[in-house]
């Protein structure tokens, strides 16, 4: 098979067209279809470029007695797994099924003491004719009933285990070309993953504020029960927004994870993501716990200003201690 032909063949089996295939190689349309017709052959630089775009070596594209590609031809056989473009984006498809159950399930025991906060201030402003007792027995009713629902959705994750396993958890090899596909789909998406990821974490930051203004302005108790609620649902939406992004995001990397993913940039970011996942419901319990044992809105809020210098300081202590180890 000559190098028109396999081009061809390698764009066609990724989906893209010509143009696209121009605006990667940093050439014009024309000069694609005069490769694929046979009227020019690129040079030499332009082999090696068509051979990282399509992950191919370039011994395939020069020789014509290769018909397909076998990374096995340059090196030993293995016993890893391939993984196809289909298999792959199945996995992104299973992932991202996956961080919905998980997100529902997160944003119910989240939002499961709202009808808790909801009945006592009715019970405080003597509304639904309901007595502080009523509204705790009710309060604890809903929060058994949503965590219960929550409890089933995070069981039910357990059906999507075994489509994932051969990516999460075994060797695998990327079938030719879809490592070039996947790291475009990642490139592309990482904005998106950015802007949400910010605006996530904005909505966490805020949601206190709402609380704060209130116990400042108005101390009554019903009302913070009330700010209480509104506080939860900021952190749901923010929840909301996070977790499917960063499941997607994660799906990406562990794709690509044989490339970027062992990368000190992604590290770095492995860890700091661990220590967040930590430290902020943390400081959230801190405040609320402190907040609720001393009544004192107004001063309280400074733990978030704290916290988030001291996470930054955290954050930094950790990578000064990687770099000491041998």
């Amino acid at each position: 098979m000559i190098l028109a032909d396999k081009i061809v063949r390698l764009r066609k089996q990724l989906g893209w067209s010509q143009e696209e295939l121009a605006e990667k190689m940093g050439v014009s349309r024309q000069s694609v279809s005069k490769w694929e017709s046979t009227n020019s052959i690129p040079d030499l630089n332009r082999i090696i470029m068509l051979a990282d775009i399509f992950d191919v070596s370039t011994d395939f594209l020069l020789k014509d007695q290769y018909e397909t590609y076998n990374p096995s031809d340059e090196g030993e056989k293995s016993n890893v797994s391939q993984i196809s473009l289909e298999q792959a984006l199945q996995y992104v498809e299973n992932k991202v099924k996956m961080s919905g159950l998980i997100t529902k399930g997160v944003v119910l025991c989240v939002c499961s003491v709202m009808p808790l906060f909801f009945f006592l201030a009715m019970a405080e402003t003597n509304r639904l004719n309901l007595t502080s007792n009523i509204a705790a027995v009710l309060g604890v009713i809903s929060i058994l009933i949503m965590v219960s629902i929550a409890i089933n959705l995070f069981i039910k994750t357990n059906q999507y285990e075994d489509a994932v396993a051969e990516i999460d958890n075994k060797p695998f090899e990327l079938a030719y070309g879809v490592h070039s596909v996947f790291i475009d789909k990642s490139q592309k998406f990482r904005v998106t993953y950015n802007r949400k990821l910010s605006v996530g974490i904005f909505m966490f930051i805020i949601s206190f504020v709402p609380l704060m203004l209130s116990s400042i302005f108005y101390r009554g108790s019903d009302i913070t029960l009330i700010m209480l609620i509104v506080l939860l649902l900021i952190v749901a939406i923010g929840l909301c927004i996070v977790i499917p992004v960063s499941a997607k995001y994660d799906a990406y990397n562990n794709i690509l994870k044989d490339s970027f993913l062992n990368s000190d940039k992604s590290e770095r970011t492995k860890r700091a993501e661990k220590l967040a996942a930590f430290y902020w419901p943390l400081l959230t319990a801190v405040f609320l716990g402190w907040s609720l044992w001393t009544m004192d809105w107004g001063t309280t809020w400074i733990v978030w200003p704290v916290g988030a210098i001291l996470f930054v300081a955290l954050v930094g202590l950790m990578e000064l201690l990687n770099k000491e180890q041998p």
